[in-house]
């Protein structure tokens, strides 16, 4: 194992290979690029103005986000442009520098700033997001582009620019919405709106879903530029206008695009704290929408954080230079082009083409293009965001995963992205903290190599400060492996490393050929004071004494096995001996039938059973002279005869005696067919029935020939000071039924 807890794989796999080939699915990228140019159009233009700079930088800056940005990226469907979260930064920084030009100087250096920050690694933090936090951020991105579009579908378009921001004004901008909503309510937006909405839920529920040519948003777009047409002549009323259409300004030369920095003031210390701010937001911003972007990507690919740094910090110098305001990755066009049908970042530069040659050449013909047919697009991508689905998923994980969720929803929405990112993370450190406090254990994670086998054991409790080194290490096994991974002894789990096994199990093994078990994983993990975690020390069980504390404790550890919250019994060397030194607290007569381990089964310490097995559980002289010897000399205080159900032995005798027409029965059921315990003759479809009958009577049996066969234990029972019970484990469900304590009357 490496320094830095990931495998040493001779072979390991480089994520560059999990990447789809760039023309490897233009069939399904070429229509997602249209839908995210068509998107992204009015995007540029919106947080433009919202930032105070020339419309024109924001196309510029998408136009490099999508060729650039998306060209030296290793992201798959990650999309970058200007961005709602630095509206306020550039529009503060352009009004305190006192002109554009200045700025653009601030954001040539902090796109250096960036491609230094990746040169160093410092994207590591993106693997430290715990995926409550990023749901929440999805889930407020979501919410903000209802409420931001819902303008745009109606036809009110008072004050476009404001509903791009993601400030502290969200509830000023749904207070204008609805005051003003019956006086400029748009019939014709109106029903653009609901017919492109019927179209995409239709088109989603039917078999049309499968024709990946065209997607439902591309469709859409063409018939809102066709209706809007039509309207013009055959209903006026519904026609919309100028007001109501995407606005691109009119390029004649490729010049009139750039704007130089001013390159003279980079001596001026304020646009050195302006590339700083300009960096810290970018790049954090840029991290989480790809831990976003990652999240929902249905091949669950892992984007390089210190490469997603190095490809914003090459587009934000290029911006700077040129005149684009900044860059980050942005979640509403990514999540859009997943949507879409994108497979590579193809999608991702041939939407910068497309902004490009729209500035250049196009720009009459989308000038045509409805704002309110865009609008619905984004309004289905928010819905899918902040779905109910969403929301009511994150409740069932319990309070310690829904409680940041809703705080980094709510943070989001009242303030903007990066507070309420910072607020929701502290709500789930405050989490975590005080359930490790209320939870003392240690983390330890081993890794086991046999052969081509990969065991990857996890320790007691595993939260999501593991999320980077599990994640890493299991991105990093070899094709066509063998994985295994442990969870036997994990009292808690975080749903982010859930989530990792689920994403790693249905996607990168999939894909890679990869064959993986996962085992011991319970079916809900809980946080707190709600998990009853027990911290008894395993020395204690050396200090039970009497049978009935014995007892007590064997159905203790049965109850921690099926409630799936084991006692941890991994030793080193050292502490075996000690255990092996120590005397045992029972011996347990069993079948060989039964396979389980019983030491957890009942969540013993190592070295506490001693284990008798024989075919069957009908105790013989030589087992009873054991039994004896284990009491006597090792001294054993404690008897245990233990039965199992779907006892496999006993079917097979009933089955040969069955087949050997009801004579002549095997020895280990003979005396039970003798005593009359199950019918004469019987079916073979009852043959467990009948073998958990005869299991039942041989454990009462076995009780009665200890009692009457050997003077010492029958002594030592019924004087209190060796202890005697039956016990049945049912396969179907973990549970041991434990008898009472055997109350025998002293032979005579």
């Amino acid at each position: 194992m490496s320094k830095n807890g990931n495998f040493n794989f001779k072979e390991k796999v480089d994520q560059a290979t999990l990447r789809k080939p760039l023309f490897s699915r233009p069939g399904k990228d070429i229509p997602a690029s249209i839908v995210v140019f068509l998107v992204a159009l009015p995007l540029c233009l919106g947080i433009a103005l919202a930032s105070g700079a020339p419309l024109l930088s924001g196309l510029i800056s998408g136009i490099i986000g999508g060729i650039v940005i998306g060209s030296v990226s290793h992201s798959s469907v990650s999309v970058s442009g200007p961005a709602a979260s630095l509206t306020a930064v550039v529009l503060a920084s352009i009004a305190s520098l006192g002109s554009f030009d200045i700025f653009l100087m601030a954001v040539v250096l902090g796109g250096i700033f960036q491609f230094i920050l990746g040169i160093l690694k410092a994207g590591l933090i993106a693997d430290y997001m715990p995926s409550n936090i990023i749901k929440g951020l999805l889930a407020a991105i979501g919410i903000i582009l209802i409420i931001a579009q819902l303008p745009y579908a109606v036809g009110f378009v008072e004050d476009p620019a404001g509903y791009f921001s993601t400030r502290g004004d969200i509830f000023d901008q749904v207070s204008g919405m609805f005051k003003g909503f019956f006086y400029s309510l748009h019939p014709g937006a109106v029903v653009l709106s609901i017919i492109s909405l019927a179209i995409i839920i239709f088109w989603e529920k039917s078999p049309l879903k499968n024709f990946k040519l065209l997607p439902p948003s591309l469709i859409v777009v063409i018939l809102g530029v066709f209706l809007n047409l039509l309207f013009k002549y055959i209903a006026p009323v519904l026609h919309l206008g100028e007001a109501h259409l995407v606005n691109i300004p009119k390029i004649d030369t490729v010049t009139e695009l750039i704007t130089f920095p001013d390159f003279s003031a980079i001596t001026n210390p304020e646009v050195w704290g302006v590339a700083i701010t300009i960096t810290l937001i970018a790049s954090i911003a840029s991290l989480l929408a790809i831990e976003a972007a990652d999240e929902i990507d249905p091949h669950k690919r892992k984007t390089p954080p210190n490469r997603e740094l190095v490809a914003q910090g090459v587009g934000n110098t290029i911006a700077g230079l040129v005149g684009g305001i900044p860059l980050t990755s942005v979640i509403v066009r990514s999540s859009v082009n997943i949507n879409a049908g994108a497979e590579t970042k193809l999608s991702t530069i041939l939407h910068g083409i497309f902004l490009l040659l729209s500035v250049l050449f196009l720009s009459t013909v989308l000038n045509l293009i409805p704002l309110s047919s865009l609008a619905v697009i984004l309004l289905v991508v928010g819905y899918k965001l902040a779905s109910w689905d969403v929301i009511s998923t994150m409740y069932k994980k319990g309070w310690n995963q829904f409680i940041p969720f809703v705080v980094t929803v709510v943070a989001i929405i009242l303030t903007d992205l990066l507070i309420g990112i910072f607020i929701g993370s502290l709500v789930s450190i405050f989490i975590i903290l005080r359930s490790n406090y209320h939870n003392a254990f240690f983390i330890e994670n081993t890794k086991i190599f046999k052969g081509e086998t990969i065991r990857l054991e996890l320790s007691n409790e595993v939260s999501f400060f593991n999320k980077a080194s599990i994640k890493n290490s299991l991105w990093s096994v070899p094709q066509n492996s063998n994985v295994i991974i442990d969870a036997t002894f994990a009292s808690y789990i975080d749903h982010d490393i859930l989530e990792i096994f689920e994403d790693f199990k249905t996607t990168f093994a999939e894909e890679n050929n990869i064959n993986v078990s996962i085992i011991g994983l319970k079916d809900k993990y809980s946080a707190g004071k709600e998990l009853d975690f027990v911290r008894e020390d395993i020395e204690e069980s050396k200090e039970k004494s009497t049978p009935k504390e014995i007892l007590e404790y064997l159905k203790d550890g049965n109850s921690r096995y099926v409630d799936g919250k084991l006692v941890s019994r991994r030793l080193r060397n050292k502490e075996l001996m000690d255990f092996i030194n120590s005397a045992p607290l029972a011996t347990v007569v069993n079948c060989i039938d039964l396979r389980e381990p019983l030491n957890v089964m009942m969540n013993t310490g190592i070295g506490d059973l001693i284990p008798i097995r024989a075919a069957g559980n009908l105790v013989d002289t030589h087992i009873i002279k054991t039994i004896e010897i284990s009491c006597k000399q090792q001294g054993a205080r404690f008897i245990l005869i233990m039965g199992n159900s779907s006892n496999k032995i006993y079917a097979e005798a009933l089955k040969d005696y069955m087949e050997n027409g009801y004579q002549n029965p095997d020895s280990l059921i003979a005396e039970a067919l003798k005593a009359k315990q199950i019918p004469a003759k019987f079916e073979e479809k009852d043959l467990y029935t009948y073998a958990d009958l005869l299991t039942r009577w041989s454990l009462k049996e076995s009780q009665q020939r200890i009692m009457n066969q050997s003077q010492y234990l029958n002594q030592r029972i019924t004087q209190g000071n060796i202890g005697l019970a039956t016990a049945f484990f049912h396969r179907e469900n973990g549970k041991i039924e434990f008898s009472e304590l055997y109350d025998s009357v002293p032979i005579s």
